[in-house]
């Protein structure tokens, strides 16, 4: 994941040609927490395993609160294509939106199967 964020974020910054798009720092907290939170998030894939009920809302919790940084991201990369002055027929551009596109659908499964309930009924 985190190759991926930066890749796309580099080449959403080298088309807006933009010399700040939310800040640096911002940024960087941004993929500090999700580095941070990513290495608990692990857990939510352990609740058919027999978790206790308080962990099982722990891993859950956390599995949700992933969404707020990674948001940041993904409205930072909207941010930066929208102010770009790329040409609309270019191909680098459709790849960036749909990867975005998928980024997000899969962002909300995960945020859908993170309920720890729904995630023991769908498996």
């Amino acid at each position: 994941i985190l190759p991926g964020f930066g890749v796309i974020g580099h080449i959403c910054f080298s088309m807006s040609m933009l010399s700040d798009a939310f800040g640096y720092y911002g940024l960087l907290f941004a993929m500090f927490s999700i580095v941070c939170l990513g290495s608990s998030v692990w857990g939510h894939h352990m609740f058919t395993v027999g978790l206790d009920v308080k962990t099982a809302v722990f891993f859950s919790s956390v599995t949700m609160i992933i969404g707020v940084p990674t948001g940041i991201k993904v409205f930072t990369w909207l941010y930066m294509l929208l102010n770009s002055k790329v040409s609309k027929s270019d191909p680098i551009l459709w790849w960036l939106a749909s990867f975005i596109v998928l980024f997000t659908f899969g962002g909300v499964t995960g945020i859908v199967l993170s309920a720890c309930v729904l995630d023991n009924v769908l498996h």
